[in-house]
């Protein structure tokens, strides 16, 4: 199966309401996988939180569940061949404006993070 990348939700996305993911990634630090596929051609990862806001510093748990989302993009990336980098907003207001990006430093090579 060929995906094309992942696609990142956060849990007050309309659109999930306990579906719409492949990946659910709490903030105690479970990754739930979905029972069934929701897209053929991405990988759909939800966040639980509200990313429309913003909160800095982050807080010890979501320090936790970004780094499991790093760690699930590079195998997802290395499983299914594509760039660890290909990595989507589902829509213009999810996950949410204030979204950090920037944590998403990911580093096949040398397992940065």
């Amino acid at each position: 199966m060929q995906f094309f990348g992942i696609v990142i939700h956060h849990s007050v996305c309309p659109s999930i309401n306990g579906k719409g993911y492949d990946f659910f990634i709490t903030r105690n630090g479970a990754i739930i996988p979905s029972s069934e596929q929701t897209d053929p051609l991405y990988i759909h990862v939800c966040l639980e939180g509200d990313f429309s806001d913003l909160r800095y510093p982050f807080s010890l748990e979501e320090k936790e569940q970004f780094f499991l989302l790093n760690k699930l993009v590079l195998r997802l990336a290395g499983t299914f061949k594509f760039e660890h980098d290909d990595i989507f907003p589902h829509t213009l207001s999810c996950p949410g404006a204030f979204f950090p990006w920037s944590q998403l430093v990911i580093s096949s090579e040398d397992r940065y993070h």
